[in-house]
């Protein structure tokens, strides 16, 4: 299956670029600039098509995200502390984030002859947005199959979409995936500052998957502190 990736550098994404690699043909990933303030993650991204050996396309959506105003990732507002799934994380939405980044790439996709869009999705991403669902990314498929219609025959492919991230930690690492060359932080600081929710997130699967976790946190403890907060701990 010739499969396009959308990366954004992230672990999620990153990993399935590898794992799609290793599994289908892995033809291109694609990243977006929407004037997201942790941007320094596409840096990643490129870097991971790089050693995947595959195109790299970085599309400009900056006057896009400038209208897609009131969230933490683009706007002067602080990202919070804490576990993901706390509703103080709704700030971060970006509102139809994905479904504008994958009808771009359903575009790209249909005319260079891929057969599918993987994008990384997954189950702990459902509370928050509403655009990592299984409901929407169902409707999504179902919309392009309408909108490629007699032109091209390209399908969403979400292998995560049920999935936890310790999963997808697990997965990635039986596919060799760098983990230290991924950046999932909100803040954009040097390293991972270890307080916000994806790196809460992100700690979080590494102890759960039972996988060693590279990453240099600013502070590699708060997570417990966290998850202790939701009476997780």
């Amino acid at each position: 299956m010739k499969t396009l990736v959308i990366c954004s550098g992230g672990l999620d994404s990153v990993s399935l670029a590898h794992i799609t690699a290793a599994e289908h043909h892995l033809t291109r990933l694609v990243s977006f600039d929407y004037g997201q303030r942790h941007r320094k993650e596409v840096d990643f991204a490129e870097a991971a098509a790089k050693r995947l050996g595959v195109p790299f396309h970085l599309i400009d959506m900056r006057g896009i995200g400038a209208a897609l105003s009131g969230s933490a990732l683009t706007d002067d507002i602080d990202v919070p502390d804490g576990h993901y799934a706390e509703d103080t994380m709704k700030i971060t939405v970006v509102p139809n984030r994905n479904a504008i980044m994958l009808s771009i790439g359903f575009g790209i996709a249909a005319a260079q002859g891929d057969e599918a869009v993987a994008t990384a999705v997954h189950g702990g991403d459902h509370f928050i947005y509403p655009d990592c669902r299984p409901g929407f990314t169902r409707a999504f498929d179902a919309m392009q199959q309408a909108a490629l219609d007699g032109y091209a025959d390209v399908r969403l492919h979400t292998p995560f979409v049920e999935q936890s991230k310790a999963e997808i930690v697990r997965q990635g690492a039986r596919h060799a995936t760098p983990f230290a060359e991924t950046w999932s932080c909100y803040k954009g600081g040097a390293v991972h500052c270890g307080r916000c929710g994806t790196c809460v997130e992100r700690r979080e699967a590494f102890h759960l998957a039972d996988v060693t976790d590279p990453t240099v946190y600013a502070d590699p403890d708060y997570w417990t502190t966290a998850l202790a907060a939701r009476g997780e701990g």
